[in-house]
C-alpha cells in the first residue's frame, strides 16, 4: 500500500515498486537530464524508470516528460529524442511534442541563444482526458462554412478542394476563443516561476503556470498525479490546489525538506480552487 498526498524521500523506483499496476492517471516531471545541473550528485536509471512508469500508468493515462539537451564538444546530445523513442519502444504513444519557451535566453557560443525545452506528451493508449486550453482571440474571426483551395495530386494535376474543411471556433459566453498551440510561452526565473521564496533553495524550479495548465489539460479533479523527481514541490502544490491527489518521490533529503516546507502552508489551508 502507498499513502497519497505525500512526498517519499527515496528513489522513485522504490516508490513505484509499492504501486499497483495501472495506478497513476498523470505523471508530470522534469528529470535531471544530461548532467546540466548537479542535483546533489544523484543520477537516475532512465530505462528502468520508463518501464516502471509504463506498468503503473493507467490505460489512457499520460506522462508529461520535460527535457532538453546539453551541448558537448559542439554537438547537442540528442538525449531528449532517444528518451522519447524509448518510451515508444516499450509500448507508449508519443501523443504530442510540445515546446516550453521560457521567455528567457541562455547565451551560447557560435549558436542562437537557448530558450526552450521539450514537453513530450506520452500516453498509454489514447488519453482518457483532454481539457484543451483555449485562448481569446484579439479580433473576432467570422465563422467560415466553406473553404475553397487547390492542391496538386501525385501526378502534378491541379485540383480544387471545396467544402472539406471548416474553421472551428469555440464560443464561450459570446466571446471568441481558439485552441491553444502546442508551443507555450511561460516566463521562468527568480520570483517568476513561483512567489514561494523557499522554492529557490532548489536549483531548478518548475514554473507554476506550466504545471497548472498541464494538469488542467490532462487530468480531472480527484485524478492521481505523480512526480518521480519532485524537486521543490511545484507539482504537489498545484495538484493540491486543483483538487487532485498526488504522490511525489525525491531522493535528496535536502530537496525533500524544501518541498515539504514549501507546500505545508497550502496543505493546512485546504484546497483553494
Amino acid at each position: 500500500m502507498i499513502e497519497l498526498n505525500k512526498i517519499y524521500n527515496e528513489d522513485c523506483l522504490e516508490t513505484m515498486k509499492r504501486m499497483d499496476d495501472n495506478f497513476i492517471d498523470l505523471t508530470i516531471t522534469s528529470p535531471p537530464y544530461d548532467n546540466l545541473r548537479n542535483y546533489n550528485g544523484f543520477s537516475f536509471d532512465f530505462e528502468s524508470i520508463a518501464k516502471e512508469l509504463f506498468r503503473v500508468t493507467k490505460k489512457g493515462g499520460v506522462i508529461i516528460w520535460i527535457v532538453g539537451d546539453a551541448t558537448i564538444n559542439g554537438s547537442e546530445t540528442g538525449t531528449s529524442f532517444r528518451q522519447a523513442l524509448y518510451f515508444k519502444e516499450i509500448g507508449f504513444n508519443l501523443h504530442d511534442t510540445m515546446i516550453y519557451n521560457k521567455l528567457s535566453r541562455y547565451p551560447s557560443s557560435g549558436r542562437y541563444s537557448q530558450s526552450f525545452e521539450y514537453m513530450f506528451i506520452i500516453s498509454k493508449c489514447n488519453p482518457n482526458t483532454f481539457n484543451p486550453v483555449v485562448k481569446q482571440l484579439k479580433t473576432v474571426i467570422p465563422k467560415i462554412n466553406k473553404i475553397s483551395s487547390t492542391y496538386r495530386d501525385k501526378n502534378g494535376k491541379l485540383c480544387v478542394l471545396n467544402n472539406k474543411y471548416k474553421l472551428k471556433i469555440l464560443d464561450a459566453q459570446n466571446n471568441k476563443y481558439k485552441l491553444s498551440e502546442n508551443i507555450w510561452y511561460i516566463p521562468a526565473g527568480h520570483m517568476t516561476s513561483s512567489q514561494d521564496k523557499i522554492a529557490y533553495e532548489h536549483p531548478a524550479v518548475f514554473p507554476e503556470k506550466l504545471i497548472y495548465y498541464q494538469l488542467l489539460s490532462w487530468s480531472n479533479e480527484e485524478s492521481l498525479i505523480y512526480d518521480p523527481f519532485m524537486g521543490s514541490g511545484t507539482t504537489a502544490k498545484i495538484a493540491h490546489l486543483l483538487n487532485r491527489n498526488w504522490i511525489g518521490s525525491e531522493i535528496s533529503k535536502e530537496y525533500c525538506d524544501i518541498a515539504e516546507k514549501r507546500i505545508d502552508p497550502y496543505l493546512r489551508q485546504g484546497r483553494l480552487f
